[in-house]
C-alpha cells in the first residue's frame, strides 16, 4: 500500500536551545522513519520564535540541517505584538498558547489575545493550545475577527463537541487530535508515570470514545505532538527506576503515529483513505503547504510486530507505546525521488 509523503502539523524539534533532547537532523530522521516528509515545528524554543529575526535564523537552520521539509511556526508573545504583521507575511501559521505548556510562551488575558487577533492580518491560521474555557475564548475571537483558527491536540469530550458545534455554524475552525489521546487514557498515565505525562493530560475512557466518535467528521488532522525529553529529565535512570523530581511534560510520537493508525485501520476503526485525509489532504489544505514531487510512503498493512521493530531515531530514545503490538509496517519512504528510508533504516543520516 502506498500513501503520499505524510504531514505532521505539530512537532517540537527542540532547536534552538534544546538540542540535547532533539535537533533538526534527529527529529527529521524520526519523521522519515515514521512516514512523514513534511513537519510543522512549534516555536516554544530557547529563544522562543516570537520575532522575525529569531524565526528567520531558526528556519534557515531547519532548511540546512533537516532530512525532510520542515516549516517553523511563529509564537505569539505579548511583548512582540508589533512583530505580527511581518511574521504573517513569512511564516505558515501563528501559534498561541493559552494554557499551561512547556516553554516560555503563554498569552494570558482577553486584551492581549484581542490584540493578537487584530494584528494577525492574514488568512493563515492561528493555531491554539486552548483547553476548557480557553477554547471558548478562541472560538469567540475567531467569530469576531473572521479568522481561521486551528485547535491543537483536542483531548476532551466537551471540547470536541464544542468544536463540532462551531463548525456546524460555519465558523472558521479546524482541529487536530494526537495518537496518545486516541489510544491512551488516564489509567495509562498511572501506569506510565512521567512517560505518560503531557499537556493536555490524558483523558478518561469517555473522552477517548468521544474523540473516536468524531474521527470521520469533526477531526481534521492527527498530529503527533512529538515532544521529546530525555529519560533523565523525565526522572528515570538507566534502569527505569523513578527518581522523585518534577518532570517536564511531553512524549515523542513521530515514529509511532502511523503504525498506531494502521493498526486501528486493520481493526476496522477507520479506513486507510481516512488516514490519508488526516495525515496528508487536510493538513496540506489547512496550512497551504507545497506539494512534494516524487514523494511517497510504502507500507505493509498486514505485517504484525511489536513496536518498535528497530532502534528509534528520535534522540530521546523512548516511546510510551513501546512493547505494543502493531499491525502495519512502514517499509519504504521516497522523498523527492530518493529512497530515504527502507526496512528500518534511514538512509540519509
Amino acid at each position: 500500500m502506498r500513501f503520499p509523503g505524510l504531514v505532521d502539523v505539530h512537532v517540537h524539534l527542540r532547536s534552538p536551545g534544546g538540542e540535547h533532547k532533539e535537533n533538526f537532523r534527529t527529529g527529521s530522521a524520526a519523521a522519515l522513519a515514521g512516514g512523514f516528509t513534511t513537519l510543522l515545528a512549534m516555536p516554544n524554543t530557547q529563544p522562543p520564535l516570537a520575532t522575525y529575526k529569531d524565526w528567520r535564523i531558526a528556519q534557515t537552520r531547519a532548511q540546512r540541517e533537516s532530512l525532510c521539509d520542515v516549516f517553523l511556526m511563529a509564537g505569539a508573545s505579548e511583548e512582540h505584538i508589533d512583530e505580527l504583521p511581518v511574521l504573517a507575511q513569512n511564516v505558515p501559521a501563528l501559534k498561541v498558547y493559552l494554557n499551561d505548556t512547556y516553554g516560555p510562551l503563554r498569552v494570558e488575558g482577553i486584551e492581549p489575545l484581542r490584540q493578537i487577533f487584530q494584528n494577525w492580518i492574514s488568512n493563515k491560521p492561528i493555531a491554539l493550545h486552548a483547553e476548557g474555557e480557553s477554547l471558548a475564548q478562541a472560538i469567540a475571537m475567531s467569530a469576531i475577527y473572521n479568522q481561521n483558527i486551528h485547535i491543537c491536540h483536542v483531548a476532551r469530550k466537551a471540547e470536541i463537541e464544542l468544536i463540532a458545534d462551531a463548525k456546524a455554524r460555519g465558523l472558521k475552525v479546524t482541529c487536530e487530535v494526537t495518537p496518545h489521546h486516541l489510544f491512551l487514557t488516564e489509567a495509562d498515565a498511572d501506569r506510565l508515570g512521567p512517560l505518560g505525562d503531557m499537556r493536555p493530560r490524558l483523558g478518561t475512557q469517555e473522552d477517548v470514545e468521544a474523540l473516536w466518535g468524531h474521527i470521520n467528521t469533526t477531526i481534521d488532522c492527527i498530529a503527533s505532538d512529538h515532544a521529546p525529553h530525555t529519560l533523565e529529565e523525565k526522572g528515570l535512570a538507566g534502569n527505569l527506576e523513578a527518581i522523585p523530581i518534577e518532570a517536564p511534560p511531553g512524549v515523542p510520537g513521530l515514529e509511532s503515529t502511523l503504525p498506531l493508525l494502521l493498526t486501528a485501520a486493520s481493526e476496522g476503526r477507520l479506513t486507510y483513505g481516512r488516514i490519508q485525509d488526516l495525515l496528508y489532504t487536510n493538513p496540506r489544505r489547512i496550512y497551504a503547504l507545497p506539494e512534494q514531487p516524487q514523494t511517497w510512503v510504502e507500507v505493509d498493512e498486514k505485517s504484525a510486530y511489536v513496536f518498535p521493530d528497530h532502534p528509534l531515531y528520535t534522540k530521546c530514545g523512548w516511546s510510551p507505546f513501546e512493547s505494543r503490538r502493531m499491525t502495519g509496517r512502514i517499509t519504504r519512504v521516497v522523498f523527492k525521488g530518493n529512497t530515504v528510508y527502507q526496512d528500518g533504516k534511514v538512509l540519509s543520516v
